[in-house]
């Protein structure tokens, strides 16, 4: 809360202006009671040169009985025990403020009156004469309209007492479900401003205005109407007054926001509020997960959905983790042109450098903690700025929004668990995504080469393993496939057959007798070995040299043995080459196996 916000109330209830009464002393200020002139608030605004900022404070003479808050202290200006300072900032509640000027005005007002008798008339005029008093004929008085019998019974029902914020949701909700279906037949005339207003605060005549164009709304016919007396439609809803279920409450304040807001009749600042009290209500209510997620603030929704994506990343494909990098550090999407040149192949290598990169630890955190932390945990205030009435305590709950936002009640107090923004050290996660970006620019030869910052360095041993596995996968998809058509082979058998039986007689085809299948060498189709692997082996069972072979193939002496041995290793059992100072060799106990194998030592 500001200053701005406690001057703003005043002009607006109380039409106070404040007033700059010191010109060498610019950040002093007074609001005066608008009946007595008296100060009933001193206001402080001074720069603090260590923390950059404007520190702003206040004296309110609002007597005792006030309530205990950190942010109420001493006075920090005025003398007398009367007077009680307030210092502003985000923990400040409006409501409490707002109260305490009000109990100002209310203590400073005059107590009674006094009547002086005057006149200014010559002395022969001071004779009394006889003079007609206004509305001394009954038929000069104006006609008196009595408010509706369930207008006054409704007013009955408000109990005073100790105004806190508590008992006036209390005396609203008591009073809303009294006049739930009440309909009136009386335009709404005049302006009205209030904060959290109620219908205690409004006249006879704007109650029956306020129904009368309640009927309308509730028949889908939206009229203009001042936008205090609009919010006591927000708050009727929220409290369940005219819904069947919190479901339907949602759907009417929806379609109040579409027929109301949306025609012009309220501001952006009526919808951020209602919105924000659709989400919070939704939580409370434990309505369906997605009614909550798509009432939440996009932005809050956007920022959980990428760190979960980065905190478990082999649960979600490449353009989604490289979305999430992209969205947490600030970068737009497909900007680099590693992957404007190939975006799947671009994104596919920014991925995997997060995997990599992620068990990176340093003073035992691991990447993900040192780019957000870990959840905290903090009191969350549902319907806080909203005349919404508890009632009783409500049970002990948990929501959870998504993996990284979770909402608790636990004996009447809500508290939410999540990554918190403050916590968060995204120039961290910038510099890895700078470092990857400017390594696979030079590795792909791709736009213009980036400065490279020493205090990313550390990512780089991560960056360079995803650069050496593209490598190898490339040079796999590189090797020259075999395709073998086994069903070639059974259709020439199937034809053979055929012209077979074709050329036998019918004594020839009783005598014959089928012949016993000849012992056949293995078919190439059968052994578990590519083509080199097979030219590699025969060259070697003629004596002759495989250095040619290995260089057009592009492979090591190494990685040739290794594959042959371990390509025939279920058939054989033992390593049947040799590799030594790059020389490949034949192991001889396991000739005669390799010319049976590959039918003879014919390099084919």
């Amino acid at each position: 809360m500001r200053i701005s916000d406690l001057t703003a109330y005043a002009a607006e209830k109380y039409r106070m202006e404040e007033i700059h009464k010191w010109s060498d002393f610019p950040g002093f200020s007074v609001l005066c009671h608008p009946e007595t002139g008296k100060w009933v608030a001193l206001l402080m605004r001074r720069w603090n040169s260590d923390l950059g900022e404007e520190i702003e404070s206040c004296d309110i003479k609002c007597g005792y009985g006030v309530p205990l808050r950190p942010y109420i202290t001493s006075p920090f200006r005025m003398q007398g025990d009367r007077w009680k300072g307030v210092a502003f900032g985000d923990g400040t509640e409006k409501n409490v403020v707002f109260s305490l000027l009000d109990k100002a005005i209310s203590e400073g007002s005059p107590s009674g009156f006094k009547i002086v008798l005057a006149s200014q008339l010559p002395p022969k005029e001071n004779a009394y004469r006889e003079t007609p008093l206004p509305f001394s004929s009954p038929s000069d008085k104006p006609p008196q309209t009595r408010p509706p019998e369930r207008i006054r019974e409704m007013r009955r029902l408000y109990e005073y007492g100790r105004e806190s914020f508590e008992s006036r949701a209390r005396n609203f909700y008591k009073q809303a479900l009294f006049m739930k279906d009440y309909e009136d037949d009386c335009p709404w005339s005049g302006d009205f401003v209030c904060y959290f207003p109620t219908y205690h605060d409004l006249t006879t005549n704007q109650l029956r205005g306020y129904f009368s164009w309640r009927k309308n709304v509730r028949k889908g016919n939206y009229n203009p109407i001042s936008a205090s007396a609009a919010y006591i439609y927000i708050y009727e809803l929220l409290n369940g007054v005219g819904a069947d279920s919190p479901s339907d409450v949602i759907n009417k304040l929806k379609a109040f926001d579409e027929g109301f807001i949306g025609a012009g009749y309220g501001n952006d600042r009526m919808r951020q509020n209602l919105r924000r009290w659709m989400f919070e209500f939704a939580v409370i209510k434990a309505l369906p997960n997605n009614c909550a997620a798509n009432l939440a603030d996009p932005d809050t929704v956007k920022r959980d959905i990428s760190i979960s994506v980065l905190k478990a990343p082999e649960e979600f494909c490449d353009n989604e983790i490289f979305d999430a990098l992209c969205s947490l550090s600030g970068k737009k999407t497909g900007d680099s042109p590693v992957v404007k040149s190939d975006p799947a192949r671009g994104m596919h290598q920014f991925a995997e450098a997060w995997k990599a990169a992620r068990f990176y630890k340093r003073d035992e955190k691991s990447l993900f903690q040192l780019c957000f932390g870990k959840k905290v945990t903090r009191r969350w205030h549902p319907l806080a700025n909203a005349v919404y009435y508890f009632g009783k305590m409500p049970p002990d709950a948990d929501y959870a929004l998504n993996p990284c936002r979770n909402y608790r009640c636990r004996n009447g107090i809500w508290s939410v668990t999540s990554y918190d923004r403050q916590y968060f050290d995204l120039e961290f996660l910038r510099g890895f995504f700078r470092r990857t970006d400017a390594l696979l620019r030079r590795y792909l030869k791709t736009g213009k080469y980036l400065k490279e910052n020493p205090e990313d360095e550390w990512a780089v041993p991560f960056i360079l393993d995803v650069i050496e596995a593209d490598k190898n996968a490339l040079a796999e998809a590189a090797k020259p496939e075999i395709t073998i058509d086994l069903s070639e082979l059974d259709k020439i058998r199937a034809d053979s057959a055929v012209t077979r039986d074709s050329l036998l007689t019918e004594d020839e085809t009783d005598d014959f007798e089928e012949p016993p299948e000849p012992m056949t060498e293995p078919e190439e189709s059968d052994i578990p070995l590519n083509e080199t692997q097979i030219k590699i082996l025969r060259l070697l069972l003629s004596g002759k040299d495989v250095s040619g072979i290995l260089k057009s193939s592009h492979l090591m002496p190494s990685v040739a043995a290794d594959s042959i041995n371990e390509a025939l290793f279920d058939g054989i059992g033992d390593t049947v080459l040799l590799c030594e100072n790059g020389v490949l060799a034949l192991v001889d106990d396991y000739i005669d196996d390799l010319e049976r194998l590959l039918g003879g030592n014919s390099n084919g």
